[in-house]
């Protein structure tokens, strides 16, 4: 009885269940009476007590933490104080999701060389920097909350702010407006790509009078 055959038998007897509740709704659809629910009589229910002590215990309820990434661990003794000659139990694990929000400024000292001939040579930033003052994390999580979750500019800079990001006003413009070719030159295939692979185009019309005009617009 391994834990893939106990998972096995679980599946098969729930597919079990489920086929015998399809069946009586159907019957009771038919006009006709479901399968009766007998009851064990005294010698199989010791007989079927015995087998179900016997049985291998459900997996019970999912660990719903058991799959998340452990970023830290702390041990916490008891409040009161352990006695002389207690015996050590282990540890009982109690999983608790945060999120930790902060500035992280990282400070790049490029290293300057001349060579005998005069060149000057220079140390090389990281190509995820793209020579700008703010790290792609930042400039992430600006883009996504401005387009995602619309946050207004204002908003996004009082909020930057506050987390004592040093930013203006036209440096977070830029940011949300400057750079972005390769994302409309995606934008700009993905429709290419729907008209190519389907077999029709859905167009909505809508109107409205303008200046005493009937006006008309499809998108």
């Amino acid at each position: 009885m391994t834990p893939v055959v106990v998972l096995l038998l679980e599946i098969c007897h729930g597919q079990q269940e489920q086929i015998q509740a399809l069946r009586d709704e159907l019957a009771q659809l038919k006009g006709q009476k479901p399968k009766p629910v007998i009851k064990p009589s005294a010698l199989e229910g010791e007989r079927s007590g015995k087998e179900k002590g016997s049985r291998p215990k459900s997996r019970g309820k999912r660990d719903k933490t058991a799959k998340l990434e452990i970023h830290e661990s702390v041990k916490r003794p008891p409040a009161a104080d352990v006695p002389q000659n207690s015996r050590f139990k282990g540890y009982q694990d109690f999983v608790v999701q945060d999120i930790r929000i902060g500035v992280h400024n990282t400070r790049y000292r490029l290293e300057r060389w001349v060579t005998p001939e005069g060149e000057r040579l220079i140390g090389q930033l990281p190509a995820e920097i793209g020579g700008m003052h703010f790290g792609p994390q930042l400039r992430a999580f600006i883009l996504y909350q401005y387009h995602h979750a619309h946050v207004t500019q204002p908003l996004l800079l009082e909020e930057l702010r506050e987390w004592q990001i040093d930013i203006s006003a036209g440096q977070l413009s830029a940011l949300i407006t400057d750079g972005h070719t390769d994302f409309h030159r995606e934008k700009d295939a993905l429709l290419q790509a729907g008209l190519q692979g389907s077999r029709y185009v859905q167009v909505d019309d809508t109107g409205a009078r303008h200046q005493g005009k009937n006006g008309y617009c499809s998108a």
